[in-house]
């Protein structure tokens, strides 16, 4: 057959009809699955059979919206998770235990920054922050031996910034570790950093994914590529036997193409239990069902928006990728050259009240902790999603304490640069 394209895959990637079924992906609404006997729950428990038999670890209804994804991303295997957080976590903590380090890109998103470097820190993971422009020297000098991996973001929230994916990949697979990317912003519609040399991506689902605002989720999708056994002690966990399920290898047993997700469903999820709830999968999947039609509106509107803040007066900076002149910008057309993502941020002349003042004054644009939805919101980072930063963290994450982070809904483009000049209308200078 041959290979689909992404709007067929949004479309019907991850779940074929049996004849007389649904047409629909089916809602298995229920905790647990019957069995005749226990040998063949115990085939399951053992990981000899697929199967289910408790919604904790695996559902029907998620696997399907999973397998759907894993198409889009160009992936052998993947997961969801109950929000964004969780699948960096789990995609982290799945090859990084107490005593580890991983290098991670500065300018990511406040959330994760401080799950790194905060609470995973307690944990006894460490993290060591590098500049996305560093330089090839400068990234390489960020590594230790325990280093278990490399972590960025394709667009990083609310900075903006562009991963140079295949400059991180060389870095991570010179010291034999795998690099794992956050592809919220731009999606697989827009990028797949898979094909660029990632190993794992990740997604908070909860964004342009779902793109409705109706269920927080996350999801991880492993490419299948990276070879645990030729690094084998960096990564016990994968290589040696598993203890706490009947003694598997995960490498050996499942191979390159699905070790790291079953370790990680197998593992992390029976522990820590972060499910994404056949309810919200459902939801999400009517998301994906359109995200290729979505998302070129998204980018659309942002530059019509972005375009028209670049001159303003009021403004004293804008950030887009897809913006003809932006820093990033030779770098977005390398890995996104159909569009960037729906995000614009900008800088609000006279500082933290100015911004503070347009926010106020927005009519259609609302303030909310939300961003990649179908109707237009907005954020002030530095009071908000960042606010745990102190100045010198801000900076190295690329907020300043005017930035506002615009996220461009589905609606007339028109309309959101009409909102967007009466309240900046409002700002004294």
């Amino acid at each position: 057959m041959r290979k689909q394209g992404k709007g067929t895959e949004c479309v019907q990637a991850g779940y074929t009809p049996e004849n007389g079924g649904p047409r629909q992906i089916p809602i298995i609404q229920s905790t647990t699955f019957k069995y005749d006997t226990s040998e063949h729950m115990g085939k399951l428990f053992d990981l000899e059979e697929s199967g289910y038999f408790y919604t904790r670890l695996q559902n029907p209804t998620n696997d399907r919206v999973a397998a759907k994804i894993c198409a889009l991303e160009g992936g052998t295997a993947g997961m969801l998770t109950s929000s964004g957080q969780a699948a960096n976590f789990y995609a982290v903590f799945n090859i990084a235990n107490c005593g580890d380090h991983i290098v991670s890109s500065s300018t990511i998103y406040g959330g994760t920054y401080n799950l790194f470097h905060v609470t995973m820190r307690k944990m006894g993971v460490d993290f060591t922050f590098v500049a996305p422009d560093c330089t090839e020297e400068e990234l390489a000098a960020a590594f230790r031996p325990n280093t278990k991996a490399v972590f960025g973001e394709t667009i990083a929230n609310p900075a903006l910034t562009v991963l140079d994916i295949e400059k991180f990949a060389r870095a991570a697979h010179a010291h034999g570790v795998p690099l794992i990317v956050d592809n919220t912003f731009a999606t697989p519609v827009n990028c797949r950093p898979l094909e660029w040399g990632a190993d794992i991506v990740t997604h908070s689902t909860t964004k342009y994914m779902d793109g409705h605002g109706a269920a927080v989720g996350g999801a991880i999708v492993d490419g299948g590529k990276f070879d645990w056994f030729a690094h084998a002690d960096k990564f016990p966990g994968l290589t040696t036997p598993d203890d706490s399920y009947h003694g598997v290898v995960y490498a050996e047993k499942f191979g390159l193409e699905g070790a790291f997700i079953t370790k990680c469903t197998a593992q992390l999820m029976r522990d820590f239990g972060s499910i994404q709830a056949p309810q919200n999968a459902f939801l999400l999947n009517l998301g994906l069902e359109s995200l290729h039609v979505r998302m070129p509106r998204h980018c659309e509107n942002a530059l019509a928006v972005a375009t028209f803040l670049k001159d303003h007066p009021k403004v004293s900076f804008v950030t887009y990728p897809g913006l003809a002149g932006d820093k990033y910008y030779e770098l977005a057309q390398k890995y996104m050259p159909n569009g960037t993502c729906g995000v614009v941020s900008f800088g609000v002349k006279g500082g933290r009240a100015a911004a503070e003042t347009f926010m106020k004054h927005l009519r259609l644009a609302a303030i909310e902790t939300h961003v990649a939805d179908a109707r237009t919101c907005c954020l002030h980072p530095a009071s908000a999603t960042h606010r745990q930063m102190n100045d010198a963290e801000l900076a190295a994450a690329g907020i300043t304490a005017n930035l506002v982070r615009l996220s461009c809904g589905l609606e007339d483009a028109d309309d959101l640069i009409a909102d967007v000049s009466q309240a900046l209308d409002r700002v004294e200078m």
